[in-house]
C-alpha cells in the first residue's frame, strides 16, 4: 500500500460569486410588496370632496364690520379682547357678545402647538352662544 506524503494543494479562491441568497431575498421582497400595495391603494382611494382654494380676489369685509380675536395658546388658555382667559370660562365671556346687536366675527389664531381638543373646545363655546361668523387666521407656505 503506498502512500503519498504530499501536501495537499491549496485551496483556490472561489472566483464564482453565488447569487443564490441575493436572488432568494429580491423574490420575498416582490411578493410582499406585491401583498401590500393593493392594500395602501385602496386606503387612498377613498372618494372625497375635497375643497377648492380660492384664487379670485377675497370679498372685502363692510367698514362697520367689527372683528375680535381669540388667540389659543398651547397651554390651553385663551386671549379675547387682550385678556387671558381660561377656555373653560371662556363661554361666559362670548355671553356679552352674543347680547350685541351685530355681533363681531371672531378671527381664531392658534398655536401650533395647542391640540385640537382646545379648538374644538373654542368652537364649542361659539356655538353655544350663537356666534356663527368665524375666519381662521393661516400662516401662508413659503
Amino acid at each position: 500500500m503506498a502512500r503519498t506524503f504530499r501536501r495537499p494543494r491549496a485551496a483556490h479562491p472561489i472566483s464564482e460569486l453565488n447569487v443564490t441568497n441575493l436572488i432568494d431575498l429580491a423574490f420575498t421582497l416582490l411578493i410582499i410588496f406585491m401583498i401590500s400595495t393593493p392594500l395602501i391603494q385602496s386606503e387612498q382611494t377613498v372618494a372625497v370632496n375635497l375643497p377648492v382654494e380660492s384664487k379670485s380676489e377675497q370679498s372685502r369685509p363692510d367698514k362697520d364690520t367689527r372683528f375680535e380675536t381669540i388667540t389659543i395658546k398651547s397651554d390651553g388658555t385663551c386671549t379675547l379682547a387682550g385678556k387671558t382667559v381660561l377656555i373653560a370660562n371662556l363661554k361666559k365671556s362670548l355671553a356679552t357678545y352674543a347680547a350685541e346687536a351685530k355681533p363681531p366675527v371672531f378671527r381664531i389664531r392658534m398655536d401650533q402647538k395647542a391640540t385640537a381638543q382646545h379648538f374644538i373646545s373654542v368652537m364649542d363655546a361659539l356655538k353655544q352662544n350663537g356666534l356663527s361668523k368665524i375666519t381662521f387666521d393661516t400662516q401662508t407656505g413659503s
